[in-house]
C-alpha cells in the first residue's frame, strides 16, 4: 500500500505533535528510518527530536538529498488543510516522493486506492473500490464505506461513518463522530461539525452541525480565517 521506496530514509516536514505521531508509527510500525525533521525557518526553534536534527525546509534538499530520502508532510488542518497542502507542493518541487503510512492495524480492502502523502490510523475499514486522493489524514476509527471517495487534502477526525457511494471534495475537514448517510455529497471546503448526522448534501466551503446537520450562518473560509 505504500508507494514509496522503502529503502530510502525519512525526513518527516513538521515538528508538533502530529509530526511526533508520523516519526513513530512510520518507525515502529512501518520500519521506515528517520533522518530527521524539517519546518519553514520562521517556526525552527529546536535543533533536535528524537535524537535526529530538525533543519530549515528552505534548506532540506542539502541536508536530506532526496534522490536518498522521502519525505512526509505532518501538518494536520491548519488553514484548512491549506498548509499541509503547500508544503506537500513545496516538496514535491523540491524532488522529494511523499510516503503514505497505512497502519497495519488498519482493514483496507484489495481494490482501495489511496494517493500519496496519506495517513491512516489505526482501525480504520476501508471497504470495497473506495478511492482515497492526495494528502487525505484518516485519524483513528473510521468507516469508508463502499466505493466512497475522498479527494485530495481533506482530514477525517476520528469515528466517522461514511456509508456507501459518497463523495467528499478537496480540503474538507470532517469532524469527530460524525455520521454520512449513502450517497451523500460534500462540497470543497466543506466543515462538518463534531456528531453531525448529515442526510442531505452538503455544498462547497458550507459548514453544517447538529442532528440532523443544518448549514450554519457562516462557512469554512470565515472559520478558519481564509482570505477570498
Amino acid at each position: 500500500m505504500n508507494a514509496t521506496s522503502p529503502q530510502k530514509k525519512l525526513v518527516i516536514i513538521g515538528d508538533g505533535e502530529f509530526a511526533e505521531i508520523a516519526c513513530e508509527y512510520f518507525k515502529h510500525d512501518a520500519g521506515r528510518e528517520i533522518a530527521g525533521f524539517a519546518v519553514e525557518r520562521n517556526f525552527l526553534k529546536k535543533d533536535s527530536l528524537f535524537d535526529v536534527p530538525v533543519i530549515a525546509f528552505e534548506e532540506i534538499e542539502q541536508r536530506f538529498a532526496p534522490e536518498h530520502h522521502d519525505a512526509f508532510v505532518a501538518i494536520p488542518y491548519t488553514q484548512l488543510n491549506r498548509v499541509r497542502t503547500r508544503l506537500c507542493a513545496a516538496a514535491r518541487a523540491k524532488g522529494y516522493r511523499l510516503a503514505t503510512y497505512v497502519s497495519s492495524a488498519a482493514f483496507v480492502w484489495r481494490n482501495v486506492e489511496i494517493g500519496e502523502n496519506c495517513f491512516i490510523f489505526e482501525n480504520n475499514v476501508i471497504q470495497y473500490s473506495v478511492r482515497i486522493g492526495n494528502n487525505v489524514v484518516l485519524w483513528s476509527g473510521n468507516h469508508i464505506g463502499h466505493r466512497s471517495v475522498i479527494e485530495d487534502n481533506c482530514f477525517f477526525a476520528s469515528h466517522v461513518v461514511v456509508s456507501g457511494y459518497c463523495r467528499f471534495g478537496e480540503s474538507c475537514f470532517v469532524g469527530v463522530n460524525s455520521t454520512l448517510r449513502d450517497q451523500i455529497t460534500v462540497g470543497r471546503d466543506a466543515v462538518i461539525g463534531a456528531g453531525a448526522v448529515v442526510v442531505k448534501n452538503v455544498g462547497d466551503r458550507q459548514v453544517v452541525r447538529g442532528n440532523p446537520a443544518v448549514a450554519a450562518d457562516t462557512d469554512s473560509f470565515k472559520v478558519f480565517g481564509i482570505a477570498d
